[in-house]
């Protein structure tokens, strides 16, 4: 306690000023499950590997978080030879790099402050950059306009939508702002709530149904949560985190139509938009979508769509690039927001050039193009194929249901499991599926999510797994997944 004193080299000392019982409440409220104590544990055996403590495995397979590099990914040549040129310009003497790699990087840094990606740049993000984003978002939906002053670049997605939802959440008591997320979903949103202290309003996907999301189900929620709080957000993930769903543009249109009758603020999270796999899933952004559906919604709707270096093709994820697009803002809560984003000063301007060689890549008359669309088609095609081959091998374990992953880069396989399991896991104070990722962990060297740390119907049991790990080692962790699970069952049954 606080109170308490003891004599230190004679001087009295208190105990400690910030504790857990004095410290912010919404801060310990703050759960990050794909980070959470499994991946702690996790760091912890690959340091008792190094230091020689024998295990029934050599190396711990992290397939927790969507981290393409660090499972091997190769990068794309073209953005780390611009990126090498942004930070040492003394390379643009050398003749080993492509004109257009130098062409792309003078441009960046002549848009740079002292022509140098170590200089702060406009907090909304470099000028020329939000115009190429701007660009980009047009061809992507079939010419129709965006304007670059409703861009704001980012420190990754993330960064963009905890923005926007401290903008979004206000009032007190039944007044206070309900946010409606998908369970199960990405918990960046359930974290950013419980620190912003909003009301999370749950809306399930439909696990039956491949992840579908019914509006039927939305306005369950919904009717549901205005009893005890106003609900004024509705966020959608497309492709789908953790479950891979991609939303057929019907789906899209019935969530635009709901936002509009319910007066909610739409946000996007698109940030898996080139990681499609399955056959007749096509990627829709919501913004494409709004705009064909006419003047009545494309002039009400008001909405925030996120995009990121992070994932796709690309993987870039320590380079902390992002960028969002706002429609139908107020002007004046813009200015708010745009006086918000430069308390930060500005996202990291090297994940600010890589964005823009995302949203401006090579063209086809220029030398890197060949190697570029071939390298980022390879990355394209092995997850699909992965997808395929990960949804495959779970549906021959007796006790795993896998959906097909259509999309984004993970599975969420459904398991089940036998009673005494759960009876054992409630004896240690874990939750079951929990309980089951430790023990995978601690047996074959696998580190997956439990699907708790998204959210899951009450009285069901998932995990989270990505699909980013070379297809050889991919098949080794299915394989050692089944094996357990088959032992698993067996111990416990």
């Amino acid at each position: 306690s606080t109170s308490r004193v003891s004599a230190m080299n004679g001087v009295p000392q208190r105990g400690k000023l910030l504790t857990l019982d004095n410290m912010n409440p919404k801060v310990k409220r703050v759960e990050y499950a794909v980070r959470g104590p499994i991946v702690q544990r996790a760091v912890q055996i690959e340091k008792e590997l190094r230091e020689g403590v024998k295990k029934p495995f050599t190396e711990v397979i992290k397939a927790n978080i969507g981290d393409a590099h660090a499972m091997g990914q190769k990068p794309i040549t073209f953005l780390r030879q611009v990126l090498a040129l942004c930070s040492y310009p003394e390379l643009l003497k050398d003749n080993q790099f492509p004109e257009d790699a130098k062409k792309r990087a003078q441009r960046i840094l002549e848009a740079c402050g002292g022509h140098s990606i170590g200089a702060y740049s406009a907090s909304q993000g470099i000028e020329c950059i939000r115009h190429d984003v701007a660009h980009f978002i047009e061809k992507r939906d079939g010419g129709i306009p965006s304007n670059p002053d409703n861009i704001y670049l980012s420190t990754g997605a993330s960064d963009a939508i905890v923005t926007i939802l401290k903008l979004l959440v206000s009032g007190e008591g039944r007044d206070r702002t309900g946010v409606m997320i998908s369970i199960p979903q990405y918990p960046l949103y359930s974290a950013a709530l419980a620190e912003l202290d909003a009301v999370q309003i749950s809306y399930y996907l439909d696990e039956d149904k491949c992840w579908s999301l019914d509006v039927k189900e939305l306005r369950r929620a919904l009717y549901a949560a205005r009893q005890h709080c106003n609900p004024r957000v509705l966020c959608i993930i497309n492709p789908g985190n953790p479950t891979g769903q991609v939303q057929s543009r019907q789906c899209i249109e019935d969530v635009i139509r709901f936002a509009k009758e319910e007066n909610l603020f739409l946000m996007a999270d698109e940030v898996y938009q080139d990681n499609v796999y399955a056959e007749g899933c096509q990627f829709h952004s919501f913004k494409k979508v709004l705009f064909e559906m006419g003047p009545e919604y494309s002039s009400k709707v008001e909405m925030a769509s996120f995009h990121s270096t992070s994932k796709c093709y690309m993987g870039e994820c320590g380079f902390r690039g992002g960028y969002m697009e706002v429609i139908n803002m107020d002007p004046e809560v813009k200015a708010q927001l745009t006086k918000l984003v430069s308390v930060r000063l500005c996202p990291p301007v090297p994940g600010q050039a890589l964005l823009d060689l995302v949203v401006n890549p090579p063209q086809p008359d220029e030398p890197s193009y060949a190697t570029f669309m071939k390298e980022r088609t390879a990355v394209l095609a092995a997850l699909a194929e992965k997808a395929k081959l990960t949804e495959q091998i779970f549906n021959t374990v007796p006790g795993i249901t896998c959906n097909p992953v259509q999309g984004a880069m993970y599975t969420f396989p459904r398991i089940s499991l036998p009673q005494k399991a759960i009876d054992k896991a409630k004896e240690e104070g874990q939750v079951p599926d929990m309980f089951y990722c430790m023990k995978l962990l601690e047996e074959e060297g696998i580190c997956l999510v439990p699907g708790s740390g998204f959210g899951q119907r009450e009285g069901t049991f998932h995990f989270r797994m990505t699909i980013l790990p070379p297809t050889e080692k991919l098949k080794l962790v299915l394989k050692k997944i089944k094996d357990f699970h088959l032992r698993f069952t067996k111990e416990f049954s």
